[in-house]
C-alpha cells in the first residue's frame, strides 16, 4: 500500500513537473502569439459574413469553440518553440535574453527536449486531426523546419517566414471558429493577407528586445543590420499607416479609427521615445494589444 501511495505521488510529481516544463517552453509566446492568434480567429468568426459565407452565427458556438483554437494555437507554438530553443546557441543565448526557460534553467536536458519533441510532434499532429486543423499544422511544420533547422530564422528571410506563419495561425483559427462549417469568403483572405503584412512590415519591434543575444547569436535582424534608431523609425511609420489603412479597408466607423490609430500612436511613441530593453519588452507587449485591436475591425465595421 505504501509503495502504491508512493508510485501515485511520483507519478503526479512528474506529470506535474512535465506539464510545468512544457508551459515555461511556450509561456513567453503565450500572451503575444497564441492570445492574439486565437483573437483573430474568436473575433473574425463573430464577424459573420464579412470573413466567411456564414450567414448566422451564434455567440455560444463561437465560444464553444474557444478551447479547440486555444489549442490549435498553443500547441502548434510548443512544436516551434521546442525546435527553436533546443540548439546550443539557443542556450546561450537564452542565458542572455531568457534565462528562466527550461534548458539554460536546467530544467531539462538538450537530448532530452530532442526526445519530447518527437513525441510531441506526434502528438500534436495527432490533436489536431482530431479537431479539424491539421492541414495547417502540417505546413506550420515544414515553416517551423525552415526557420530552425535550415537556419531561416537568423537569415534575412527570418520576417518573411514569420509572416507566412501567422497565415496559416490566422487561417486554421478562422476555420476552427467557425466549426468548418463555412469557407472563407474572398474578403477574409484578402484580410488574412492584410494581416501578414503588418507582421512582416512591424514584427521587427520584438527583435529589439533581443539585440543582445541576437548580435552574440550572428542573427540577421532589421534592428542589427539596419541599426536600432533606423529600425524604430521604420518600425513606427508602418504601425502609423496600418493604423490607418487596415481602419479604411473595413469603412470602419469612426470609434475604430480612434481605437487603432490612438493604440498605434502609443506603440509608435514608445518604440521612438523609450529604447531601454525592458521598455521595448513592454513595447512589444503593446504592439501585441494593437495587433489584436487590428482584428476586431471586421466585428466593428
Amino acid at each position: 500500500m505504501q509503495l502504491l501511495t508512493f508510485t501515485k505521488r511520483e507519478a503526479f510529481a512528474g506529470t506535474r513537473y512535465l506539464l510545468v516544463t512544457l508551459w515555461l517552453f511556450t509561456e513567453s509566446n503565450f500572451s503575444t502569439f497564441v492570445l492574439p492568434n486565437t483573437a483573430f480567429g474568436i473575433l473574425g468568426a463573430l464577424s459573420g459574413p464579412r470573413l466567411t459565407t456564414q450567414r448566422q452565427v451564434f455567440l455560444t458556438d463561437v465560444i464553444e469553440r474557444l478551447p479547440a483554437v486555444m489549442l490549435f494555437n498553443w500547441s502548434n507554438v510548443l512544436i516551434f518553440d521546442l525546435a527553436n530553443q533546443r540548439y546550443p546557441e539557443s542556450v546561450k543565448e537564452d542565458r542572455l535574453n531568457k534565462p528562466w526557460r527550461p534548458l539554460p534553467a536546467g530544467r531539462i536536458s538538450l537530448e532530452q527536449t530532442r526526445r519530447l519533441m518527437l513525441l510531441m510532434v506526434l502528438v500534436v499532429l495527432a490533436l489536431n486531426f482530431f479537431i479539424g486543423a491539421e492541414r495547417e499544422t502540417v505546413l506550420l511544420f515544414i515553416l517551423t523546419w525552415l526557420y530552425n533547422d535550415l537556419k531561416g530564422g537568423d537569415e534575412v528571410v527570418r520576417d518573411l517566414i514569420i509572416a507566412v506563419a501567422f497565415a496559416f495561425y490566422n487561417h486554421g483559427s478562422l476555420n476552427l471558429a467557425t466549426k468548418a462549417r463555412t469557407e472563407i469568403s474572398e474578403q477574409g483572405y484578402t484580410w488574412i493577407a492584410l494581416i501578414s503584412g503588418v507582421i512582416l512590415t512591424t514584427m521587427q519591434i520584438q527583435d529589439l528586445k533581443d539585440m543582445p543575444g541576437d548580435s552574440q547569436r550572428g542573427r540577421r535582424t532589421l534592428p542589427l543590420i539596419f541599426g536600432h534608431i533606423t529600425s524604430r523609425w521604420m518600425i513606427a511609420i508602418c504601425i502609423l499607416l496600418w493604423s490607418l489603412s487596415c481602419a479604411l479597408f473595413w469603412h470602419s466607423h469612426p470609434s475604430a479609427y480612434v481605437m487603432t490609430i490612438s493604440l498605434g500612436g502609443l506603440v509608435a511613441y514608445r518604440v521612438l521615445r523609450w529604447q531601454s530593453a525592458d521598455a521595448d519588452s513592454r513595447t512589444w507587449k503593446l504592439w501585441c494589444m494593437w495587433t489584436a485591436a487590428l482584428y476586431a475591425l471586421p466585428l466593428l465595421s
